[in-house]
């Protein structure tokens, strides 16, 4: 849906700056460029179509019927839709696709945690947190109102690596109490010494809104956590 909101970005600047200046120049067959400017508009033209080109393909719309449309707008011809119209259909069509993508990544979410709590040594909590004891420490188990330092690495289900205090170099200290719930029930679990990996549904993790640009919303996360010490 990124690039579908990049698209979206490509038609209103299109169209609002064709609306705001009027063209009645032609297309032309062929051009010559005589001046700098001449050659920053063609290459303008070239950077913004092979962009506009790559994006439109992957989200499978015709790059024929677009050009019809651009054209249209770009040299003031009679257009199917108004710039008002397409304005709204646009509008209602990227929510009509933001509900289809969101049904389909919750359906993946479901569907994997589904399976992932029939594997061997896969434990599930009443909350639908999923973990397996990777190793079981034998210190004690910290509270919710404690610090903790960990060792973790987070994903996503298709395996992207988004945070990992190992590749940084230092474990990560922090009051339990202050994190996600999955992260929260999920490391109370532990006794000092252990290494989980947790399975955290997306109403445990960042829900909805997702976080920042690494997490998407309704994300399940996959966290492996080595519980270091109960900071006193």
């Amino acid at each position: 849906m990124k690039k579908f909101v990049f698209v979206l970005c490509v038609f209103a600047f299109c169209f609002t700056g064709m609306q705001a200046k009027k063209k009645t120049a032609q297309q032309p067959n062929s051009v010559e460029l005589a001046t700098e400017a001449d050659s920053a508009s063609y290459a303008l033209g070239v950077n913004m179509g092979s962009q506009i080109a790559a994006n439109l393909t992957k989200e499978g719309y015709r790059l024929d019927i677009f050009a019809q449309g651009f054209n249209a707008a770009l040299f003031s011809g009679p257009t199917k839709i108004s710039v008002d119209s397409a304005e709204i259909f646009l509008n209602n069509y990227m929510r009509k696709m933001e509900e289809v993508a969101t049904k389909s990544r919750i359906k993946e979410q479901e569907t994997f945690l589904a399976e992932n709590k029939k594997r061997e040594g896969v434990k599930e909590t009443e909350s639908g947190l999923q973990y397996i004891i990777v190793k079981l420490g034998t210190g004690e188990k910290p509270a919710a109102a404690d610090k903790v330092k960990v060792n973790y690495e987070g994903s996503l289900l298709n395996g992207t690596k988004f945070d990992s205090s190992i590749d940084r170099g230092e474990p990560l200290v922090m009051q339990l109490n202050r994190v996600i719930s999955g992260w929260q029930e999920g490391v109370q679990l532990m006794p000092v010494g252990s290494k989980f990996v947790f399975y955290i549904p997306y109403e445990l993790a960042y829900g909805k809104q997702g976080a920042g640009q690494v997490i998407p919303p309704y994300s399940t996360l996959i966290f492996e956590v080595e519980l270091l010490e109960i900071v006193k």
